[in-house]
């Protein structure tokens, strides 16, 4: 069998453990500590996070989306896929290394998404950015941590407090979604959606195809 072998590694701002970018043969690995965060060959239900917002925002027209967290660009790349060129997206990735990972040994992975005119990248934590926006985005997708039970800093339940979720929703167009991944279900969290003014849909699916580890998406529309 192939090895592991351990590419880079980057500090998380205001984390207690490393990432680690790790190679086997074709296949990408990030840990954190013991946990895999992520692994380049299962790839569903981030690319599901994608497709589900795109759907819910269709018929808009330039559409304005807030990616928060890079990650293999699995999110990115599928939401390249479904809109139109009118569409803008903002990736913001706290960790600088990842976004020269996807430009260096991941390059082929990300295959130009960084590049398409419809995507900025800013090293930031998306919390701040969100905070900077009034009826902004159409759309914004959390792949931030493992969802609402963050494991890499602390500081990443901001997203997900009540607090976090008005900011949230102030930076939503009326009828914007917030689409949020999870490794977990999370009946708190739902319960918070809704009383921040999201009308909630839980969707199921599979890391890869109808196999793998069963993931989580919140989709969370404004009222109007």
């Amino acid at each position: 069998m192939i090895p592991w072998i351990q590419l880079d590694s980057a500090k998380v701002p205001g984390g207690r453990e490393e990432l680690r970018l790790k190679q086997r043969g074709a296949e990408f690995s990030i840990m954190l500590g013991a946990n895999e965060l992520m692994n380049s060959r299962l790839s569903g239900s981030e690319e599901a996070l994608a497709r589900l917002s795109c759907a819910a925002i269709g018929g808009r027209t330039q559409p304005r989306m807030l990616i928060g967290g890079l990650g293999m660009g699995f999110t990115l790349r599928a939401a390249l896929a479904e809109l139109g060129p009118d569409a803008r997206i903002l990736v913001a990735e706290l960790v600088p290394a990842v976004v020269a990972w996807a430009r260096g040994p991941m390059a082929e992975l990300f295959a130009g998404s960084l590049d398409d005119p419809r995507v900025e990248t800013r090293e930031a934590d998306v919390a701040d950015v969100i905070r900077l926006g009034r009826g902004v985005y159409d759309a914004i997708l959390l792949d931030v941590d493992n969802g609402p039970d963050g494991l890499s800093r602390g500081a990443n339940d901001r997203l997900y407090d009540m607090a976090g979720l008005a900011a949230t929703r102030a930076a939503l167009t009326p009828g914007g979604v917030l689409a949020v991944w999870s490794a977990h279900p999370d009946r708190g969290f739902a319960a918070r959606l809704r009383q921040s003014g999201f009308e909630v849909e839980e969707v199921h699916t599979r890391a890869r195809g109808k196999r793998g580890a069963r993931h989580v998406i919140w989709l969370a529309a404004r009222k109007r």
